[in-house]
């Protein structure tokens, strides 16, 4: 994976509404990578990892993960099966992470990601 996989995530993301479709369309551009078989994103919900959006053909025996921690706790993991770079699903993993937020505890503030 190079820069402008990098970029095409980070400007599907700014161009998102939704939090669903912003994950599912990451999860479908991390799959179309020549390198990628298969992506998916799973959330921590009480506790337990719980997957969510995914897209591609899974071959666990090729599965790399990355931690998605928002404000330094954790709240996911993105899952990818495949070849790619730990620097580059650390990078996804951090641009996805305010769009993982399962169950957070907003104190009835709006939340916006």
């Amino acid at each position: 994976m190079n820069a402008a996989s990098g970029e095409r995530i980070a400007e599907i993301l700014e161009q998102a509404g939704e939090a669903d479709e912003a994950l599912r369309q990451v999860v479908s551009a991390l799959a179309d990578e020549p390198e990628v078989v298969w992506a998916g994103i799973a959330f921590l919900d009480a506790g337990e990892l719980v997957l969510g959006p995914s897209a591609g053909t899974p071959d666990e025996s090729r599965e790399r993960v990355a931690r998605i921690a928002y404000d330094g706790e954790r709240v996911g993991e993105l899952r990818v099966h495949g070849e790619t770079e730990p620097a580059f699903l650390e990078q996804v993993a951090a641009l996805v992470s305010p769009y993982v937020l399962i169950g957070w505890d907003t104190g009835g503030e709006a939340w916006e990601p």
